[in-house]
């Protein structure tokens, strides 16, 4: 029979629209101002909350809502002037280490979260937030390198007892190994060749003396500044989610920068003290007696002093994962894994110091700004890099380490902290900030005020029109595209979480229009076929299968199109082109599928004489 789907095909539109309904409808819920408190080094507790509540009560500051959950603290405020209060009273009762956010607090109901039915994540143009741009130091992270090749030969040499008259770093591509004798820069290159697969060696002789010049490969540069690039943009977002941050977005721009949009914080000096700390391990062994001075460095350690000898034995880097346990005596450890060429190199130390102490550096490399005057007299502000050096484990080699090895002698939050330290990762170079801009809550809000309203007077002008113009079809045509947007939603809130940005908007009005765009071609088909004296009922069978082939070619080309934005665009690009390419897809199946269930419901099966769908010529009578 034309025109009737099957019970089936009923059934599945429903649940389509229940589920469009039932997803879409926890963005009508408003977020709670919200404080969210964690700690880089080790989870806040209970005993930590009920510090930060007497905090609030002593400053007379109402909260509720009070989580702690995944090693962070939750706290709800009823607006935004206790929210800021409640900031300060808790950096004053806590201290540095602790990381104090400002943030949303979804309202949705319990049975909802439980479905996995959500808000949609907002973009810091409309909810507002931190926006940075931060370019990594690839000189750096060459020249460390290079440093950490340098003291692995020295100490390599050392061992195969081959002397060598000075190492030098010429600069962040190349070192100069000097030798008395053609014969021990052979040995000395043919030794060092295995280890350094990456580097290139060249023999040259100058003033008297042998010269081993090792140089990066153009190949192994490039490699190394992607690699940094990757693990700095890793780092930076295990920092995001120290910040509690909801749908933060850390990107790769270009060859070495990185852009971090933290939609919700309102602290952009907090959030800088977050990512641009760089901090790092190094491995050393605990100065010889009688060592010279000049050789090691001293740090307090539990109370007393100890001399670090000054040569790596091995950088944090090598390190491929780390967790804290118990040994056979339930008593706490850390167990480090190191990747290759990091279980080579402890392997060869600890063998030959089997006895001797072996201490473990934290070094942080801080930030201070630094102002002066130029020659025109006109004040000019300088970052200026530092380095914090921590002694955080000093323990004694047992016997040789394998490339996974413990750490002993600790106690339950020593084990626990060192294995944060080092699981969070550190920066592989520094970075600068250079572009940074600040978007308030109330702008935030104003411009997702009139993101919808632009969508409501849009919808509401197509709705006028195609009631005015098609009558009964135009309404069914308005409930799809109320269907379309609500489904729009749904997916962007579960199916394919993604933040909504203003050019999301403007893809969700594209989209508006495009929707309503195929059921007029449908339906100005039906009145041409109705015109040629085409039944009614024939006419709404052939005015949906003709012009299908047409709807389809047409969203499918502006579908190729918005993928090709999202694949080549960043930022607002990728914004407009996720909420294209996903209307397109449900306005086909709202514009098409929906609109003939609806029209089936009121034509189908029945006799018609006439369809409400505007004004057609009649068709032309011809004379017998």
């Amino acid at each position: 029979m034309l025109n009737r789907y099957p019970a089936w095909k009923n059934i599945l539109i429903l649940l389509v629209v229940i589920w469009g309904l039932l997803y879409s409808i926890p963005n009508l819920y408003p977020d709670d101002e919200a404080i969210q408190i964690s700690n880089a080094t080790f989870p806040v507790t209970e005993a930590d909350l009920a510090g930060i509540t007497s905090a609030l009560e002593a400053a007379q500051i109402e909260f509720f809502g009070e989580e702690v959950e995944d090693g962070s603290v939750l706290l709800r405020f009823n607006d935004v002037n206790d929210q800021l209060r409640a900031k300060s009273a808790i950096e004053e009762a806590l201290t540095d280490d602790y990381i104090v956010a400002l943030n949303l607090a979804p309202t949705t109901p319990g049975w909802m979260q439980a479905i996995g039915a959500g808000k949609m994540s907002l973009g810091l143009d409309l909810q507002g937030g931190v926006h940075f741009l931060m370019e990594v130091d690839m000189d750096a992270a060459l020249q460390r390198r290079m440093e950490d090749t340098l003291s692995n030969a020295r100490s390599i040499l050392r061992e195969e007892r081959i002397r060598s008259r000075g190492m030098n770093l010429i600069d962040n591509t190349h070192l100069e190994l000097r030798f008395g004798s053609a014969q021990d820069r052979s040995a000395a290159r043919s030794i060092l060749a295995e280890t350094f697969i990456e580097m290139q060696f060249q023999n040259r002789d100058a003033e008297g003396m042998s010269i081993l010049d090792i140089r990066l490969m153009p190949d192994t540069i490039l490699q190394i500044q992607r690699d940094t690039l990757q693990a700095n943009r890793t780092t930076l977002i295990n920092r995001v989610d120290a910040l509690g941050v909801s749908e933060p977005t850390v990107q790769q721009q270009g060859s070495d920068r990185i852009v971090v949009e933290l939609p919700g914080v309102q602290d952009p000096a907090q959030a800088i003290s977050i990512l641009q700390r760089i901090a790092t391990l190094q491995f050393h062994l605990e100065a010889e007696p009688g060592a010279p001075s000049t050789s090691y460095e001293t740090y307090e350690f539990e109370g007393q002093l100890l001399n670090v000898d000054n040569d790596v034995i091995l950088q944090g880097d090598r390190i491929s994962s780390v967790r804290p346990s118990l040994d056979q005596n339930g008593l706490p450890q850390v167990q480090i894994n190191l990747d290759a060429q990091g279980g080579n190199q402890i392997n060869r130390v600890t063998r030959d110091n089997v006895g001797r102490n072996m201490d473990i550096l934290l070094i942080e490399t801080r930030s201070r700004t630094n102002t002066y005057l130029d020659e025109n007299g006109e004040e000019v502000e300088e970052t200026e890099f530092y380095e914090d050096k921590r002694l955080i484990s000093h323990a004694t080699i047992r016997t040789a380490l394998p490339r996974t090895f413990v750490i002993t002698g600790l106690s339950q939050r020593e084990a626990m902290d060192l294995s944060l330290l080092i699981s969070s990762g550190s920066l592989a170079a520094p970075m600068t900030i250079v572009e940074q801009s600040v978007i308030g809550p109330s702008m935030g809000a104003e411009n997702l005020a009139q993101g919808i309203e632009g969508v409501e007077v849009a919808a509401a002008l197509v709705v006028l029109f195609m009631f005015a113009y098609y009558r009964v079809f135009g309404l069914a045509a308005n409930v799809a595209l109320v269907m379309n947007i609500l489904l729009i939603f749904a997916v962007l809130s579960s199916v394919l979480p993604a933040t909504l940005t203003l050019p999301g908007i403007v893809g969700i009005v594209l989209t508006v229009g495009m929707a309503v765009d195929a059921n007029v071609l449908i339906f100005t088909r039906i009145r041409e076929e109705l015109s040629a004296g085409m039944s009614p009922q024939q006419a709404i069978d052939s005015g949906y299968d003709r012009a299908f082939t047409t709807i389809l070619d047409a969203n499918l080309t502006t579908f190729l199109v918005a993928l090709v934005l999202f694949s080549i665009g960043s930022g607002p690009v990728k914004g407009f082109a996720v909420t294209l390419m996903i209307g397109i897809i449900t306005s086909m199946f709202t514009a098409i599928v929906g609109t003939r269930a609806l029209i089936n419901l009121i034509y189908g099966g029945r006799k018609v004489q006439k369809l409400s769908i505007g004004s057609y010529p009649a068709p032309e009578k011809t004379a017998t």
